[in-house]
């Protein structure tokens, strides 16, 4: 590495897009406007790598609260892998997270790195499932553009381990996107979901119900929203229900990652979490 010039920067709005690309190249199949709703999450939580001012590597440490921050989009040029500048880049970008807990969606192959020297702990296991959308739109469901924002919050935040609401509110109003919801006869939200344009088909993330009754709802819902291409959904292996929805219409397992976290896992309804909203940010 003798004469090269390596630093670590936080990002430019633009250039998270470069990162969103690199993971595309991975086969992580983001979504054609995830970059513009990452960057709202946390603006001094994405950074690039640079070798004599090229960029040759991205990280996101996005910190959600004063307690939680969630790690993704760790992605290095293959040609400059094993070479030391991923560790440096990855240091970097966790000393923003602080004394943080911080979460992250790992591929199978880190895991002991991440264990090592990063000190991270193995939860459970995400099943990305992939099938056919298309389908008739079953009754019940209503568009989630008529909830009001903070009670689609509040109950966004009983799912995720800290209040995202910066995120959440161009998450659900990206372009090419769609969501759902369940109201109940109290007027409460029983749960809701989103559908979204990616590289590659669409993706539903996040799905959050009450009950598995409604999560077949709003799934049902969304997955009539696309009725021309394949359909993904990012499963817990914990929520047994979730694992049966997916395998009831259809879908297979195509990919997996392991949820880690620095600390103790967050106490999280995982039994009403039936699609991730995104292994890049949680």
């Amino acid at each position: 590495m003798s004469g090269e010039e390596f630093a670590v920067r936080t990002m430019r709005q633009r250039e998270v897009e470069i990162a969103v690309d690199w993971a595309a190249q991975e086969g992580w199949n983001p979504g054609v406007h995830d970059a513009d709703a990452f960057y709202v999450a946390d603006p001094e939580g994405f950074f690039i790598a640079e070798l004599d001012g090229e960029p040759i590597g991205s990280l996101s440490v996005v910190n959600y609260s004063e307690t939680f921050a969630f790690a993704g989009l760790y992605i290095l040029r293959p040609e400059y892998r094993n070479r030391g500048y991923g560790s440096r880049l990855f240091a970097a970008g966790m000393a923003h997270a602080g004394d943080r807990n911080v979460g992250g969606d790992g591929v199978l192959s880190m895991q002991e790195k991440y264990r090592t020297r990063s000190g991270f702990t193995l939860v459970y296991r995400n099943i990305r499932f992939e099938g056919a959308g298309g389908g008739n739109e079953p009754e019940g469901p209503v568009d989630i553009v008529a909830v009001p924002f903070e009670r689609l919050a509040a109950y966004d935040a009983r799912h995720f381990p800290a209040p995202r609401l910066r995120f959440l509110a161009a998450w659900i109003r990206q372009e090419g996107t769609c969501g759902r919801a369940v109201i109940g006869e109290d007027n409460d939200i029983g749960g809701y979901g989103v559908i979204r344009r990616c590289r590659h088909g669409c993706k539903i993330g996040p799905l959050f119900a009450d009950t598995p009754e409604a999560a077949e709802d709003i799934f049902l819902a969304l997955s009539a929203q696309a009725p021309d291409g394949p359909v993904y959904l990012d499963v817990p292996e914990p929520n047994a229900a979730a694992v049966a929805l997916a395998r009831r219409h259809g879908m297979a397992p195509v990919f997996e990652t392991a949820r880690i976290y620095t600390k103790a896992a967050p106490d999280l309804p995982l039994d009403e979490i039936f699609g991730v909203t995104s292994f890049e940010l949680g």
